[in-house]
């Protein structure tokens, strides 16, 4: 998989980067997450490569916004630098289901819990005391938001919610979507042959889906959807969507 813009990343959200992925704790529960989401409940990747995914189309996202000229919040109301809103994407992305190592219940109350002390004890290397505690409580904000029914209330969480629902690629099919099941969300996950985001002309962010058959169109507004539509940047991001076989023109989904 190519993690373009994870391996763009410079200075302190590289050096976070790099502890994050070397992270025994982090690690430990990511892994363990798929041990509950994946082993016990069925469900599709909540590991490392999730966490990777999310984290590279998240930031690939928030510098798509910054470069059409909106601010990230940490930097309009906090007086942070791009920089700082980076490095709260990058960790919400990639913490945001370490939760799923306790139960897939409230994952995104859990994960919160869990990144605190990873979070404050990162942030405090790079960053004065007071702007680690601001950062982390940003971090925060963007994992508990993720989940759909909470309004994201920062840009940050808004590409990270939006970002989580980018990865369903053939349902993420490194892992069964439901080892138990065989209907519409497995067909229709199962369709998604590829995820692409680009700037877009109408609206700052152009999310274009290719599909193996029509089927898909379910899992786009079920998953994608509700991510896009409880992110807080919806005003922001459109969705296309072409049939691998048809002739190569994106039809717009309305969400």
């Amino acid at each position: 998989m190519d993690y373009d813009e994870l391996r763009l990343l410079e200075g302190i959200p590289k050096m976070i980067y790099d502890e994050l992925t070397k992270n025994k704790k982090v690690n430990t529960l990511l892994k363990m997450s798929n041990i509950m989401a994946v082993g016990r409940l069925g469900y599709n990747d909540h590991g490392k490569t999730h966490a990777k995914i999310v984290a590279n189309n998240a930031i690939k996202m928030l510098k798509i916004l910054y470069k059409k000229g909106i601010e990230p919040s940490f930097m309009r109301d906090c007086k942070g630098s791009f920089e700082d809103s980076l490095v709260i994407t990058l960790l919400g992305a990639y913490l945001h289901d370490i939760g799923n190592a306790v139960h897939r219940d409230i994952h995104h109350l859990h994960s919160a819990y869990l990144a605190l002390d990873i979070v404050e004890n990162i942030l405090k290397k790079y960053y004065k005391e007071e702007k680690a505690y601001q950062m982390t409580t940003e971090v925060l904000h963007t994992i508990y938001s993720h989940s759909e029914g909470i309004m994201g209330l920062t840009i940050e969480a808004g590409v990270i919610a939006v970002a989580d629902g980018t990865d369903m690629t053939k349902g993420r099919s490194r892992v069964p979507i439901c080892k138990r099941c065989y209907d519409i969300h497995s067909v229709s996950a199962a369709s998604i042959e590829k995820v692409k985001i680009k700037e877009g002309d109408e609206k700052p962010i152009q999310i274009e889906i290719i599909l193996s058959n029509e089927a898909g169109i379910f899992q786009i507004q079920e998953v994608l959807g509700e991510k896009i539509k409880w992110s807080g940047i919806k005003d922001y991001v459109s969705v296309y969507a072409r049939v691998e076989k048809e002739k190569p023109v994106f039809k717009e989904i309305n969400l």
